[in-house]
């Protein structure tokens, strides 16, 4: 590749183009390829370039907690979870029907990794999503109240197409919560879609914000328009921790038997013999004499010595 043409691509910024020209090149003349075929390649190539890194962008942009993907969920850990609903909400269909979804469940039963996974197909799908956490939502508003620039956070959480709340209900928010996330919710509604996370259910909202008002106003938008999927069952994160504690000999467990217990294990017996000693036969057991048995043989032997006499 001459000077002048890797300078061209470069003012074009044809970065793409640049990685696979000389492949390519090589490539049309060992498969004779015409003008239209070569031109074809490499400009694919470019695309392919770009889409790669837009999704990084927007990856990076969703500031997600964790990057989950459906492929990776353990699905057969909780059965009852609607795995068929929760891959029609991935290809995104909703997204362009301006509706939302409201997950509910206790903690640790894969909502957030299910959310999380939803947005990015999204992104894959070409949407711009955003993830942030209840609390995250309520410390950027607070921040940004005194520091007068409300007006841009909303337009952050208003732009993308796909919002993601997670964590509501993890605990009491602070004053003010209620005006924050109705102020988004009633923003987005109709004209956007949300995704929400809560382990406590929909009465205990107004609770949680400290205005009943606001939280009734937030739901009634909301849910107007909401797919809602409970899910019930033990918690995700701890299902290594379960199948370990299933597989652990019964030795380990006795072992971890709470100061005072009498429960003794199988080989507690042998563990008071002193080194060396062999367990006595269960005959043996009954050939113990109390303390006072020996002052009687003494007694019984002195009478036999006199009677000798």
């Amino acid at each position: 590749m001459n000077d002048a043409l890797l300078n061209a691509l470069r003012k074009l910024r044809l970065s793409g183009l640049i990685q696979s020209l000389e492949v390519r090149l090589h490539e049309a003349q060992s498969h004779q390829l015409n003008h239209a075929e070569f031109l074809e390649l490499v400009l694919q190539d470019e695309l392919a370039i770009r889409s790669d890194r837009l999704l990084k962008r927007r990856v990076k942009v969703a500031a997600f907690r964790e990057l989950k993907t459906l492929d990776s969920f353990d699905w057969s850990f909780n059965p009852t979870i609607p795995k068929k609903q929760i891959h029609d909400l991935a290809s995104c269909r909703f997204i362009r029907e301006t509706r939302d979804v409201l997950l509910l469940g206790p903690p640790g039963v894969g909502k957030s990794f299910l959310c999380q996974a939803i947005g990015y197909q999204a992104i894959k799908a070409g949407f711009v999503v955003l993830y942030r956490s209840i609390f995250d939502v309520v410390r950027d508003f607070l921040h940004d109240e005194v520091l007068g620039a409300e007006d841009k956070l909303l337009a952050k959480y208003l732009k993308p197409d796909l919002l993601i709340i997670d964590d509501m209900g993890m605990k009491q928010l602070p004053r003010r919560s209620g005006e924050c996330l109705f102020e988004i919710v009633m923003r987005r509604y109709e004209t956007r879609s949300t995704v929400m996370t809560s382990n406590r259910p929909l009465e205990d909202w107004g609770k949680l914000l400290g205005d009943v008002p606001s939280a009734t106003a937030i739901l009634d938008r909301f849910l107007h328009h909401a797919e809602i999927i409970k899910i019930t069952g033990r918690s995700y994160r701890l299902r290594n921790q379960t199948a370990k504690d299933a597989d652990e000999p019964a030795e380990s467990k006795a072992a971890k038997a709470p100061p005072g217990s009498t429960e003794v294990g199988p080989s507690s017996k042998a563990a008071k013999a002193p080194p060396g000693s062999e367990e006595p036969p269960e005959s043996s057991k009954t050939a113990k004499a109390p303390i006072a048995a020996p002052k009687r043989a003494d007694k019984v032997a002195k009478g036999q010595t006199d009677a000798s006499k």
